[in-house]
Order: structure tokens, then C-alpha cells, then sequence
């Protein structure tokens, strides 16, 4: 029998507007087995990007239960959910927003190491970051450049480093390889 990982009950996000509740995710439930793979698809604008960010409570979820590995992580307190945060990362929909401007591809990569404590000393984040970064196809001519010197696709794969370098049980990817397409071309 097959473990869950994830299992959402009734969940909601609803936010204030001046016209009142916007219901951008209404009692959604769904279990998602280790090792398996779940597509949520939708128009734009349906609530996909907001379940993803409430089921790592990047939003407070309104009401509903989500439970990870058997635990409602749900109503836990920002400190009880630092313990759990290394496990659930998120590939943002639009690197470019979700980038620190100000450090280098390396920093970006290293920072949720060192957030989290992950590894004893630099060598080892050097180390980790390294491997990341030729996993994810990023040159290592690139450790000491910023954002705004690439292009989205070198960008949307340090969004991916990011996620991937804490080795998560479970990730959201917001459309993540939206800006990794390759160029048409079309011959008239």
C-alpha cells in the first residue's frame, strides 16, 4: 500500500476585497501518494498558484486541514512550520520577481542552506551548491552573476536550484519551466 504524502481536506482561501470575500480557493481536497505526481489545471486566474502558496502556507489558509506525512501542518505556529519548511519548497511561477536582485546566482542558491541550517560550514555549501547548480544545467561561469544578467531561463533554473538544493519531499512548481521553452522558429 501506497504511503500518502499529502492529503488536503475542505480547503479554503478566501481574501478581503472592497467587494467583498474572494473565494480564490473553496473546499479543495485531494491526497497525492509518495513518489506520484498531481497536475492542477485551470484558466488563469482560477486560484492554482494560490493553492500551491496556501498548501505551504506562503497564505494563511482560511479553514481545511493539510496534512503532511500523516500531521496537520495547517495551524502549526510559524515555529512549529520552520521545522517542517525544508521538506515542502516551491518553484515560483516568475523567477524574475522571486529572485533577490541584489545576490549572486551562488548566494541564491546557498541561501536556503544557510536559512536552514543544512549544511556545517562553507566548503559544504560550496559543495552543495555546485552539484545543484549542474543538476538544474546552470554553468558554473555563472556562480558570481545576478539575475538581471540572464535570461529567464537561466533565471527560472536557479528558481529550481533554490527548491531542489534542500532535497524536499515535496514541491509545488508554479508553471516552473514556463521560461525554459526553447525559441520557435518558423520558416516562411
Amino acid at each position: 500500500m501506497s504511503e500518502i504524502l499529502l492529503d488536503v481536506k475542505n480547503l479554503k482561501k478566501y481574501f478581503k476585497t472592497n467587494a467583498g470575500m474572494l473565494h480564490a480557493v473553496d473546499d479543495v481536497s485531494f491526497s497525492i501518494e509518495k513518489g506520484h505526481t498531481m497536475g492542477v489545471v485551470g484558466e488563469s486566474g482560477c486560484g492554482k498558484s494560490t493553492l500551491g502558496r496556501t498548501l505551504l502556507q506562503l497564505y494563511e489558509p482560511t479553514s481545511g486541514e493539510i496534512d503532511f506525512k500523516g500531521k496537520n501542518i495547517a495551524n502549526l505556529s510559524k515555529k512549529e512550520f520552520h521545522q517542517v519548511r525544508p521538506k515542502l519548497q516551491m518553484i515560483f511561477q516568475d523567477p524574475y520577481s522571486s529572485l533577490n536582485g541584489r545576490m549572486t546566482v551562488q548566494q541564491l542558491i546557498a541561501e536556503p542552506l544557510i536559512v536552514n541550517k543544512v549544511c556545517n560550514n562553507k566548503k559544504e555549501i560550496q559543495e552543495r551548491v555546485s552539484e545543484i547548480m549542474d543538476t538544474v544545467g546552470l554553468s558554473e561561469r555563472l556562480a558570481m552573476a545576478y539575475p538581471h544578467e540572464l535570461d529567464g531561463g537561466r533565471r527560472q533554473r536557479i528558481g529550481v536550484a533554490r527548491a531542489l538544493v534542500l532535497n524536499p519531499e515535496f514541491v509545488v512548481c508554479d508553471e516552473p519551466v514556463s521560461a525554459l521553452m526553447f525559441p520557435f522558429r518558423h520558416r516562411f
